[in-house]
C-alpha cells in the first residue's frame, strides 16, 4: 500500500518498497511492500527472527545487494529517490553502516587505523596527522585500550569485540546523518553492549543523526528505539512506539515473540514458549497471511487473504484477528476448543504446556 508521507523532517521515506533476488526456482521475495518513514534524529528498530527480512532491507537502502536483484516501489532519503540508482555518492559521507560480522567486513590486510584514517581524508579533507589523531580519539571514544598502538594492528590482531568496535569508530567518523546498525553489539560482552548503546545514543543526540537498529534482542529495542517495526516474510506485521508494542501489541506473531523471550519476574525453570514451525518459503510463499501457519488465532480467511493495514493513532499492524481484541479473543477460543487451526496447527492444552 502507497502512502504519500512528503514530511520535510523525514529523512527516509519507503513507499511499498520491494527487494527481489534472481533464483533458478523464480524471484525470492525477500522485502515484500515495506512502508515506512524516519524522522531525524530518532531511532527505529526492526525485530524479527533470521529470514524476515530485516537486513536485506537495509541492504537495499544502502545499495549494498549488488547487480542480482530487482527492486521496486520507492525509497527517498533526504527526499532524493535511490530506489535503481547508485547509492555510492552517500557512502562515507551521509550514510553508514555498521555490520554484523566485523571479520569479513573489515580488510583483513590493511591495517585497523588506516580503515578508519581513510575516509576522513578521503571525504572530510583531513591531513594525515588529522585523520590520525583522530582515529586515537575515536578508538579512545568506543573504549579499544591503547588506542595508539591498536591504530597499526591488523584485523587478526584484535578479538571479535575489538574488531566491532573499529567498526564502529569507522561509521561514526565520518558524523553521517544515518546510520544502520545491524546486530551492532552481538560480538561485545553484556557490560560492553550497554557502554557503545549508550555512546550511540550519546552521539545522536548531539548530532541529531537518525538510527535503524536491526536487532534479535527486544529489550535493546524496547531500550533505545523510539520506534519499533516487527518484520516476517520480508512485510510487516506490526509498526508502533516502542512501549505501545510491548503493552498493547495487536499482532500475534509480535505476541509470539514476546512470549518467547525469558523475563527476570519469571519464577526458575519456566520454559519459554518456542513458535512452533518454520519461516515462509519466499519464493513460493502462501497466500493470505505470512504468519498464518504458525499463528494459534489462525482461521480460514488468514489462509486466502493478506490482511489489510490498521492504522490506530501511531500504531499500525496487519491482521484480521488482533490480540486483545473481541475478534481475536473469539478466533483464538474457537481454535483452543477445536484443538487445532484453520492450517492445522496443534493448539496445546495447558497441561501440555506446563
Amino acid at each position: 500500500m502507497l502512502h504519500e508521507t512528503n514530511d520535510a523532517n523525514n529523512i527516509l521515506e519507503l513507499n511499498d518498497y520491494r527487494v527481489g533476488f534472481r533464483t533458478e526456482r523464480g524471484l525470492a521475495k525477500a522485502v515484500d511492500g515495506v512502508s515506512l518513514s524516519l524522522k531525524r534524529g530518532s531511532t527505529l528498530a526492526i525485530v524479527g527472527e533470521s529470514g524476515s527480512g530485516k537486513t536485506v532491507l537495509n541492504r537495499g537502502i544502502m545499495g549494498l545487494l549488488g547487480a542480482n536483484i530487482i527492486e521496486g516501489g520507492s525509497a527517498k532519503f533526504q527526499g532524493e529517490e535511490l530506489v535503481n540508482t547508485n547509492r555510492q555518492k552517500f557512502w562515507g559521507t551521509k550514510m553508514a553502516m555498521i555490520f554484523q560480522d566485523p571479520m569479513t567486513s573489515l580488510n583483513p590486510v590493511m591495517k585497523v587505523g588506516k580503515q578508519v584514517a581513510e575516509p576522513l581524508r578521503l571525504h572530510q579533507g583531513m591531513s594525515k596527522k588529522e585523520a590520525r589523531d583522530r582515529t586515537v580519539e575515536l578508538f579512545t571514544l568506543v573504549g579499544i585500550p591503547e588506542p595508539a598502538k591498536r591504530f597499526g594492528e591488523y584485523p587478526h590482531q584484535l578479538s571479535g569485540g575489538m574488531r566491532q568496535r573499529v567498526m564502529i569508530s569507522i561509521a561514526l567518523a565520518i558524523e553521517p546523518d544515518i546510520l544502520i546498525a545491524d546486530e551492532p553489539t552481538t560480538s561485545l560482552d553484556v557490560t560492553v553492549q550497554k557502554y557503545i548503546l549508550d555512546l550511540l545514543v550519546d552521539v545522536q543526540s548531539k548530532s541529531n543523526m537518525s538510527m535503524v537498529i536491526i536487532t534479535h534482542d527486544l529489550g535493546v529495542a524496547r531500550g533505545r528505539a523510539d520506534e519499533i517495526m516487527v518484520m516476517y516474510g520480508g512485510r510487516i506485521m506490526e509498526k508502533a512506539p516502542s512501549e505501545i508494542v510491548f503493552q498493547e501489541m495487536k499482532h500475534p506473531y509480535t505476541e509470539a515473540l514476546l512470549s518467547s523471550i525469558p523475563r527476570l519476574s519469571d519464577p526458575k525453570h519456566t520454559r519459554l514458549t518456542p513458535i512452533e514451525g518454520f519461516p515462509p518459503d519466499i519464493v513460493d510463499g502462501p497466500q493470505g497471511c505470512k504468519f498464518a501457519a504458525r499463528c494459534k488465532y489462525a482461521q480460514d480467511i488468514c489462509l486466502s487473504s493478506t490482511p489489510e493495514e490498521t492504522i490506530i493513532d501511531s500504531h499500525t499492524y496487519f491482521c484480521h484477528f488482533p490480540v486483545g481484541t473481541d475478534a481475536g479473543s473469539e478466533a483464538l477460543k474457537t481454535n483452543e476448543d477445536k484443538g487445532f487451526t484453520a492450517a492445522g496447527l496443534k493448539i496445546k492444552s495447558k497441561e501440555e504446556v506446563v
